[in-house]
Parts: structure tokens; sequence; C-alpha cells
């Protein structure tokens, strides 16, 4: 089964070019001209990835719809890449959103840097999965300085 891209951009012809980048590659794509922040909706569409521009109508919406995201226990493990041209406005929180496992794509953006940022995004939560796997049992954690607590 193709895994499900939901990409959410309030200009068409970038959906148009996103719709066609991603299916040429096998995703199932799902567009959105607005930012979907129904969190009902979001589980409904439920998306492996997801791929949001920064700003909606000169407003910061789509940082809002990170928050909102990772907020939510359902869909705070959803991969998301911020593909955007306010180079300005994201640069000044670039460490955060990175440090949160969050890609950066700036546009205007060569094809293969997209899809080698979808690929890494989409490998992210089985890493996630695998660490947690790792993780030990009965409550016990390692620090960085080895001790345990």
């Amino acid at each position: 089964m193709a895994q499900h891209v939901l990409v959410m951009n309030d200009n068409q012809e970038i959906l148009d070019a996103f719709q066609m980048i991603l299916e040429d590659e096998g995703y199932q794509v799902t567009m959105a001209s607005y930012v979907i922040n129904d969190m009902q909706e979001m589980r409904h569409i439920h998306p492996d990835l997801i791929i949001l521009d920064f700003m909606f109508d000169g407003k910061d919406t789509g940082w809002q719809m990170v928050q909102l995201l990772k907020m939510h226990q359902p869909t705070a493990d959803i991969p998301v890449i911020i593909c955007t041209a306010a180079q300005r406005e994201v640069r000044e929180i670039e460490s955060f959103l990175q440090a949160k496992g969050i890609a950066i794509v700036y546009k205007p953006f060569d094809i293969q840097e997209l899809l080698d940022a979808v690929k890494k995004a989409l490998r992210f939560p089985e890493t996630i999965a695998s660490l947690r796997e790792l993780s030990p049992v009965g409550g016990e954690t390692f620090e960085p300085d080895g001790h345990h607590s």
C-alpha cells in the first residue's frame, strides 16, 4: 500500500506540482488549499507525512498547525516537512524545528531535495519506534551520563 502524503498550501500551482512529483514516485497524495486544523478531519485523512507551507495568506498558520499537530496525541508522531519561501521567519525557529524532527525545504527547491526530505521523513517514525523498543523495561531509564534512574 502506498504511503499517504498530505500537502497543505494556499497556492494551487504548487499543489499541482507536489501532486505530480509525489504521485510519480508512487505516493498517495491528498491536497488541501487550506490548513486542516480540525484534528478529527486529520485523523480521518490519516496521513503518513504532512508537507505544509509556513505562511498562509501572510500569516504563520503553518507554524500554528505544527504546534497543534505536536500537542495532539494521535497526530504527534506524524512526520512534518515545512516547505516554504518564508526563509526569514523560519530561520528564527529552525533549530527548534530540526530538534523536533521537522524537516525544512526552502522554496524554490530542487525536486531531488524534496524527494530526499520525503524519504527521510517517512523513515523517521520507524526510527522512533525502534528506539522505543530498545528502551528499558520496568520504567528504568538511562541518563546520558551513564547513570540509571
